[in-house]
C-alpha cells in the first residue's frame, strides 16, 4: 500500500478530540480525503489549566481550573454527492477542581461527570472525490473545499446551584466553512465559523443565560514526511459571545487569539498515536487556559 494512505488516515483522525475544548478548538486537516467506507475509533486523555475551556465567557474572575478529559470517539467516512464526507461522534467524561471569583466571592467546585456529547457532519465539496482504498493509494490533494456542521447536545454533568459546571444546558451549533491547499509535504489551511448558542434557562437557581454567537478564524500550516509522521501549527482567533443573564448585559466579549501545534506518527497499518498541545496567547476577559493531550487511533474497514 502507498505509505500516504496511512498517513492520511491518522492524520483524518485528529478531528475526533479536537472538540473538546468546543468554541476555542484547533483543528488541522477538517477537510482531508479519506477511502469511504473506513471506520475510525478514537481513546485520549487531554489536561487544561486556568480558564473553562468549555466555556470561556462563564461569570467568573481570576479563574484557577484544572480538567482531565477521557474522549472516546467514532467516525465513518461515507459518500455524499461525489465527494467524501464524514460523521463521528465523540463522548467525554471530565474530573474538574479548582477555584475563582464570583461576585467578589471566592468560589470552589471538584465534580467529575459525563460531558455533553459532540455530533458533527463534514462534507468536502470540491477537490475530495469519493474513492475506494486502490484508487486513493494513486490520489494526490490540490485544493479541497468542505464545510462541516457540529452539534453539542445538553448531556453532561449540570447543577444549577453551582456556577462551574461540565454541561452547558444548552444546545449549541457551529457551521464552518474551509480551504485546503497542498504544495508537495506542504498544506496550508484556512477555516471560518460561528458557534450559536441556545439559552440556558436554569443558570444559577433559575437564571436565563443567553450568549451572543462567537466567530472563529482558523490558519495551519501542516508539514507531512514519507514515513507518515506530520506535524501541524496552527493559529485561532475568536470573538464575540457576549452573555446576557436576566436581560442584564455582561461586559465579557471575546478577543481571543490562541496558537497550538500537533504531532502525529502511525504504529502500524491500523493504529497511530497523536501528541497535541494549545494555549492562549491574548485574551481579553482573562479566562484563557492551557491545553496538552495524547490520543491513540485505530482504524478498520474500507478495505484495509
Amino acid at each position: 500500500m502507498n505509505r500516504a494512505v496511512p498517513a492520511a488516515l491518522a492524520a483524518l483522525l485528529l478531528l475526533l478530540l479536537a472538540p473538546a475544548t468546543r468554541a476555542q478548538d484547533i483543528e488541522p486537516r477538517s477537510y482531508s480525503n479519506a477511502p469511504i467506507g473506513v471506520n475510525f475509533l478514537v481513546a485520549g486523555l487531554a489536561g487544561t489549566r486556568g480558564g473553562l475551556s468549555f466555556d470561556p465567557a462563564l461569570p467568573v474572575e481570576e479563574p484557577s481550573l484544572r480538567t482531565g478529559n477521557a474522549v472516546l470517539g467514532y467516525a465513518r467516512v461515507i459518500e455524499l454527492w461525489g465527494q467524501s464526507a464524514r460523521v463521528d461522534v465523540i463522548v467525554p467524561y471530565t474530573w474538574l477542581s479548582g477555584d475563582a471569583i464570583y461576585a467578589g466571592q471566592p468560589v470552589e467546585r471538584v465534580v467529575d461527570g459525563a460531558g455533553d456529547a459532540v455530533f458533527r457532519l463534514s462534507a468536502n465539496l470540491f477537490g475530495a472525490p469519493a474513492m475506494n482504498l486502490k484508487e486513493f493509494a494513486a490520489w494526490e490533494q490540490d485544493v479541497i473545499v468542505g464545510a462541516s456542521l457540529r452539534v453539542i447536545a445538553p448531556t453532561g454533568q449540570f447543577d444549577n446551584t453551582r456556577i462551574v459546571n461540565i454541561g452547558g444546558n444548552r444546545w449549541s451549533f457551529k457551521p464552518e466553512i474551509g480551504v485546503s491547499k497542498a504544495v508537495g509535504p506542504w498544506t496550508l489551511e484556512l477555516a471560518a465559523a460561528a458557534t450559536l448558542y441556545t439559552d440556558n434557562d436554569d443558570f444559577n437557581r433559575g437564571k436565563t443565560r443567553s450568549q451572543d454567537n462567537i466567530y472563529t478564524a482558523q490558519a495551519h500550516l501542516i508539514r507531512s514526511y514519507p514515513s507518515g509522521i506530520w506535524a501541524s501549527l496552527g493559529a485561532t482567533l475568536f470573538a464575540g459571545g457576549r452573555t446576557t443573564i436576566d436581560g442584564v448585559r455582561a461586559n465579557d466579549l471575546q478577543q481571543n487569539w490562541r496558537l497550538g501545534g500537533t504531532l502525529s506518527f502511525p504504529v502500524d497499518r491500523h493504529n497511530s498515536v497523536k501528541l497535541y498541545a494549545s494555549s492562549g496567547i491574548s485574551d481579553r476577559t482573562g479566562n484563557s487556559f492551557d491545553l496538552l493531550g495524547i490520543a491513540w487511533q485505530y482504524r478498520w474497514g474500507g478495505g484495509l
